[in-house]
C-alpha cells in the first residue's frame, strides 16, 4: 500500500496552506493529514512551544496506518527534522524537509527577531504587511489557501525564540530514513542546502541514494503554495516509493 502523509505548516500559517496537496493526495486515495501547530490555525489561542509541537507531530504520525511520510515546510520542516531525530525513530518511513535550508541561529536569527518585533509593534500587528506580501508573491488560489486558516500574528516572538533549539544539520545525521530536501529557487532560506545534503548522504549505514535535493524553478519560500502542482507530484512519488 502507498504511504500515508503527515503535513506540517510554516510559521504564522496553518494546515489550510496544504489544500492543494491534500486534494491531490485524496484523488490518489492516499491517506493524508495536515496538522495545526500550537499557536496557529485552530490552536491559535495556545502558546507555541517546541515541546507541544513535538507532541502534535507525534500524535499525527501515530494516528496513521502503514508506512508514513512526514513532510514539513519552513518552521514545519525544522520541527519535522527535530522530531525525527529525537522522537521519531522507526515511526516514519521517509521525510521531506522543505524551505528550511538555513540553520536558525546567530546573527541572522537575531536580526529576524528584531524585524519581527518591529512589525509586531505596528497598530495592526503586521496584518496589512502580511496581506501585501501574500498578494505580491503568492498567486491564487494559494493566497486564499494560506489566509483561510488564519494568520497567527502573535506567534513570532515565541516561534523565533523556541526554534533556536533546533540543529537541523545535526538532526539529519541521526535520522535513518530517506530524506528529500526541497527548496524554491528563489527561497532566501536555502543558503546551506548543500551542507544539509552532504550531512544526509554522509549518514552511516544509510545509502547515499536515500538522500536528495530538489530545487523547484521559479518557486519562492512557500514552495508548496507557489508551485502546488510540482509539490503535489513529489508527495505522490514519495508515497508510492515508500510502499
Amino acid at each position: 500500500m502507498p504511504a500515508s502523509v503527515v503535513l506540517v505548516h510554516g510559521l504564522r500559517t496553518s494546515a489550510s496552506m496544504w489544500r492543494a496537496q491534500l486534494d491531490a493526495l485524496d484523488r490518489a486515495e492516499i491517506p493524508a493529514r495536515a496538522i495545526d501547530l500550537p499557536g496557529h490555525g485552530s490552536r491559535m489561542a495556545e502558546r507555541f512551544a517546541v515541546a507541544t509541537a513535538m507532541a502534535a507531530i507525534g500524535d499525527a504520525v501515530d494516528a496513521m496506518t502503514g508506512p508514513v511520510i512526514l513532510c514539513g515546510l519552513s518552521l514545519g520542516g525544522y520541527l519535522s527534522l527535530h522530531w525525527a531525530a529525537t522522537e521519531g525513530a522507526e515511526r516514519i518511513d521517509g521525510l521531506i524537509a522543505a524551505a528550511c535550508g538555513t540553520t536558525p541561529r546567530g546573527a541572522a536569527l537575531e536580526g529576524y527577531r528584531r524585524i519581527a518585533a518591529g512589525i509586531g509593534r505596528l497598530p495592526d500587528r503586521g496584518a496589512g504587511l502580511n496581506r501585501l506580501m501574500l498578494r505580491t508573491f503568492v498567486p491564487e488560489p494559494g493566497r486564499t489557501d494560506v489566509e483561510s486558516g488564519g494568520i497567527a500574528l502573535d506567534v513570532m516572538a515565541d516561534g523565533l525564540r523556541e526554534i533556536s533549539v533546533v540543529r537541523p544539520i545535526d538532526a539529519i545525521g541521526r535520522i535513518r530514513v530517506p530524506i528529500l530536501l526541497v527548496n524554491g529557487e528563489l527561497d532566501h532560506f536555502r543558503l546551506q542546502e548543500r551542507r544539509y545534503l552532504a550531512a544526509a548522504r554522509a549518514r552511516p549505514q544509510v545509502p547515499a541514494s536515500w538522500s536528495g535535493l530538489l530545487v523547484v524553478p521559479g518557486a519562492s519560500h512557500l514552495v508548496s503554495v507557489t508551485r502546488p502542482e510540482a509539490f503535489s507530484r513529489l508527495l505522490l512519488g514519495a508515497a508510492a516509493r515508500a510502499d
